[in-house]
C-alpha cells in the first residue's frame, strides 16, 4: 500500500525589525521548511471562487499538515523553484473528523 506524502515547501514569515525615517515598518524575511505539504493545482471551481472573493486567481491549493501552527494568510512560499503568495482565509477543519494528516488548505496565487 502506497502511503500519501507531501513535499516539503519554504513558507517564508515576515519579521518586523525597526522602522524608517517616515515611521514605516522594515521587515525581515525568516524562511522555515514545512514538511508534508500537499501541493494540487486549483480545479476550475477554486480559480472562479478565488476571483469572485478576492479577484485573484488560485494557482495551487496547498494542504497544511494537521499541528501546523504558523500563520498562512498573506505570506509568501516557495516550492517547484517558483515563488508563490497565499491569499484568503485559511479553512481549517476539525482534527479528529478527518482522517488523513492534514486539516488545513489554502489558495496560492503566482508572485514573481
Amino acid at each position: 500500500m502506497t502511503k500519501i506524502r507531501g513535499i516539503d515547501i519554504v513558507l517564508i514569515n515576515k519579521k518586523k525589525v525597526g522602522t524608517d525615517a517616515f515611521n514605516a515598518p522594515i521587515y525581515e524575511d525568516v524562511e522555515k521548511v514545512i514538511a508534508n505539504v500537499l501541493v494540487a493545482p486549483a480545479s476550475s471551481d477554486d480559480i472562479v471562487d478565488s476571483m469572485n472573493l478576492y479577484g485573484k486567481k488560485a494557482v495551487y491549493v496547498l494542504a497544511i499538515p494537521k499541528g501546523d501552527e504558523n500563520t498562512w494568510e498573506g505570506q509568501e512560499v516557495k516550492f517547484f523553484g517558483q515563488k508563490f503568495k497565499v491569499f484568503g482565509k485559511e479553512l481549517k477543519g476539525i482534527d479528529h473528523l478527518i482522517p488523513l494528516s492534514w486539516n488545513k488548505k489554502v489558495w496560492v496565487e503566482a508572485y514573481e
